[in-house]
């Protein structure tokens, strides 16, 4: 039960799909004090995670109250990232308790001004019990397309890029262990699209044409703007790939990295946090510097990227990580504005390199570090399936 000192804790999130992981986390949490519970509503968790709620705000409130070790459950009051901001300023915890792929800036921001405590908690079971996500519990017999992330070339895919300099773009696939958030940058959209010829996972066989297959169906004939190839290749083609563009949207060749020494030397040394989703008013192409030397910085950025992951030097990929970042956001400088800027100043001391998912302007934003960072997520690298 929780503690009798009387501190107020809350704790905000989905919680659909109770399970004993949910469980745990109450019951730590409430450790530090009486536990309030804000859930997002069935509206939010439509907005920010692109999917319905398999149970009901109204069932969840009802599960949830009835766990021993929560004082109250309510439905936050808000809508977005920080549904929960009004009734925690109303609430005034002392605690505020989220899990490891819960943290924000955002949060740990409004914890400062309000001068409550912010703790972060591991996924631990309790004893005896397996490790459970309701991510996990999904894609057992639900959804389990990857997502991607964009490691160096981004936007080379589009040919009004490439028109003045060819150069590769390089993705991993990357397993559901995690359901990101949309309009974050990790080409939900296309996800979305992928679920339309796919609704629970992806066929084995021929990855580069279930990219091909997929790229074509979002992109229908008389689309007026058109995805870039990369989302589809993140997507569907499993470990870290690099494709080839040159004044086209489809990449000429392929190139594609499976050894599991390389794949887990990537895991260990990328990380990511949440920021926010992009504005949906967000225009990139409004002010762009796209020009020969502009992109051929990208494309040669991009190679040392590959070079320096195939001899796992560690130095080298961070440098030109970090070059391909400068290279995009030089080209299109809409990608970062102060509030990005403020959220990467605060990891420049921690991480080797950083750039931000996707398109830029939030979303999520990703790291290259020596040692592990606190508060951030790691990856999971999709492997090649054997047939």
């Amino acid at each position: 039960m929780s503690a009798t000192n009387n501190k107020k804790v809350f704790v905000s999130g989905c919680f659909d799909m109770l399970h004993s992981g949910h469980i745990a986390f109450f019951k730590e949490a409430a450790s530090f004090g009486d536990l309030y519970v804000g859930i997002g509503s069935d509206s939010t968790i439509q907005e920010l995670k692109g999917r319905h709620t398999i149970n009901s705000e109204q069932e969840r409130l009802y599960m949830i109250n009835a766990v021993k070790y929560v004082k109250e459950a309510f439905v936050n009051s808000g809508s977005g990232m920080m549904d929960f901001e009004k009734d925690l300023r109303q609430l005034q915890p002392d605690f505020f308790v989220v899990n490891e792929d819960g943290f924000s800036p955002a949060k740990e921001e409004l914890c400062n001004e309000l001068n409550i405590e912010l703790h972060v908690l591991r996924r631990t079971p309790d004893a005896g019990l397996p490790e459970r996500s309701t991510t996990a519990i999904r894609t057992n017999g639900h959804c389990s397309l990857p997502y991607r992330i964009d490691l160096a070339g981004t936007w080379i895919d589009q040919p009004y890029v490439s028109k003045y300099h060819p150069g590769w773009a390089l993705t991993v696939s990357l397993e559901p262990i995690v359901e990101y958030n949309e309009r974050c940058g990790m080409s939900t959209s296309t996800r979305n699209a992928a679920k339309k010829i796919w609704p629970y996972y992806l066929p084995l066989e021929k990855p580069e044409k279930l990219a091909e297959i997929l790229f074509k169906f979002e992109n229908t004939p008389g689309s007026t703007l058109i995805s870039g190839a990369q989302d589809a290749i993140g997507i569907c083609m499993p470990g870290l790939v690099r494709h080839y563009y040159d004044n086209a949207y489809w990449p000429l060749k392929f190139e594609s990295i499976h050894d599991e020494a390389t794949l887990s030397w990537l895991e260990e040394h990328i990380y990511m946090v949440l920021l926010w989703p992009r504005e949906k008013d967000l225009d990139l192409l409004n002010e762009t510097y796209i020009d020969e030397t502009n992109v051929k910085a990208l494309s040669e950025a991009a190679d040392e990227v590959w070079e320096a992951i195939k001899q796992r030097d560690l130095k080298a990929f961070a440098e030109g990580f970090l070059k391909s970042f400068n290279a995009q956001t030089t080209m299109f400088p809409a990608m970062v504005n102060e509030r990005v800027n403020k959220e990467i100043a605060k990891y420049k001391d921690k991480a080797l390199a950083w750039k931000l998912a996707g398109a830029g302007g939030g979303g999520y934003l990703i790291l290259v570090s020596e040692t592990p960072i606190e508060d951030t997520m790691r990856i999971n690298i999709r492997r090649k399936a054997s047939l």
